[in-house]
């Protein structure tokens, strides 16, 4: 079953649905979110010895160090902390969306693949709103301009 956090008047509740069925739909996991995932169980697992009687369960991926839900404002300050640190471009968490949607169109993904993954209900949005496509001229152009901005190329 999937869950999710919404915010209604001011109050993060935990919630038992999601917006439609299909968002519940199974998808294969890359192996490097599988890796990512049991990291982060082990990483809770010791959270949750080290909180002892404090904490509190709630069946969330990614809580605090007590077991409660992760307040938004805080992933995301987390998530900007984490990009900075390797040194990656300043993006918000939607942000990756619209990073996965243009890699899957990059790899050739067929687009209704990518929309069911994206779990949009329309393909308009896939390709309209979340994937950029770069042509090779855009992409060559791309990186003249960066050699040129890393001072390589005078």
């Amino acid at each position: 079953m999937s869950h999710q956090l919404s915010r209604v008047h001011g109050v993060l509740l935990h919630r038992d649905t999601t917006k439609t069925a299909d968002s519940d739909a199974t998808l294969p996991m890359p192996a490097l979110c599988a890796t990512a995932l049991r990291h982060r169980r082990r990483v809770q697992d010791d959270a949750r010895r080290e909180a002892g009687d404090k904490w509190q369960d709630s069946d969330l991926v990614f809580t605090t160090k007590w077991g409660t839900p992760i307040e938004p404002r805080n992933f995301n300050r987390s998530f900007e902390l984490h990009t900075r640190k390797a040194s990656l471009p300043r993006i918000r968490v939607h942000d990756t969306r619209h990073t996965c949607a243009s890699m899957l169109a990059a790899l050739g993904v067929h687009p209704r693949v990518s929309m069911r993954i994206l779990r949009h209900s329309q393909i308009s949005v896939t390709m309209n709103v979340y994937t950029q496509i770069a042509s090779p001229e855009t992409r060559k152009a791309h990186d003249q301009l960066n050699d040129s901005l890393d001072g390589e190329n005078p």
